[in-house]
């Protein structure tokens, strides 16, 4: 394998684990670190979807014992139905979304002005919800993922399938979209992280099946560095963040967004960075 593309695969990885669960779209890194580094093209649109499944394999490690608590209880634990229904619900939109219409996103939007002006609008929203918490604190409605109703799981199923949108943000969606339907904001980050199992292997699956002519046994090498170097930076983004939303809120994500997503404007309005398309 060359040295080079090797560095490439292990840093995307990286980008990916790094950024997939926070709300500052890991998408829209990809595709903006994709353009600096040289790394585009059909086949790397199927690498940047597949590594994200090392990121989903992070949270299933950190949350093993619930994932084998909800399996053991699909026969008589309410609880455990309802979470795994809920889970399923939430799961439906953006799978059918995807299915419609990801061919479409991915030409007109797997750019990065367009990842760069997504990247500001969603900055704009989170600093009104949490501006909105902060002048009108409400005490939230669901605290726990188990007290979620499967109309709460659909509300944030439809927030979810917003991210669709490259530079959306898929937790981003999910989390602040939770919050804005009443979920606490340790119930929307954590739904949040299970709701990302179904969806990124769902995602990979598609992405793989779909795209498989462009794949040989000779990808393997650099789709598994890529794979691994995002399973470790999303372990340790994950742990972090939640210990994070325990005493802040969302706002340094939303500024880091907007200033991120200027620059990016900036720089290509100016030439001062070619942006490959």
């Amino acid at each position: 394998m060359d040295i080079l593309l090797a560095i490439k695969a292990i840093i995307m990885g990286l980008v990916e684990g790094f950024t997939e669960f926070l709300p500052i779209s890991s998408t829209g890194h990809l595709i903006l670190m994709g353009s600096l580094l040289d790394f585009t093209g059909p086949k790397s649109v199927v690498f940047k979807i597949v590594i994200q499944a090392g990121a989903m394999l992070a949270v299933v490690w950190e949350y093993r014992d619930r994932i084998a608590r909800v399996f053991k209880g699909l026969g008589a634990d309410p609880v455990q139905q309802r979470f795994a229904r809920n889970v399923v619900i939430a799961f439906l939109p953006a799978a059918v979304a995807g299915v419609l219409f990801s061919s479409a996103i991915t030409e007109l939007l797997f750019h990065p002005v367009p990842v760069a002006i997504a990247l500001v609008i969603g900055g704009i929203l989170i600093l009104y919800v949490e501006r909105r918490n902060r002048l009108r604190p409400t005490a939230a409605r669901v605290e726990t993922v188990d007290d979620m109703s499967a109309l709460d799981a659909l509300k944030v199923g439809l927030a979810q399938s917003f991210a669709l949108i490259p530079g959306t943000s898929r937790s981003g969606s999910t989390i602040i979209g939770g919050m804005l339907f009443g979920l606490s904001r340790k119930a929307a980050t954590e739904f949040s992280f299970f709701l990302a199992m179904p969806t990124m292997l769902g995602a990979t699956v598609y992405s793989v099946v779909k795209e498989r002519a462009l794949l040989s046994a000779a990808d393997l090498p650099l789709f598994g560095l890529g794979f691994f170097s995002a399973f470790i930076a999303a372990f340790l983004c994950v742990r972090w963040l939640l210990r994070y939303i325990s005493s802040h809120d969302f706002t340094i994500f939303a500024w880091y967004r907007i200033v991120f997503g200027i620059l990016v404007l900036v720089t290509a309005h100016f030439g001062l960075v070619t942006w490959a398309e």
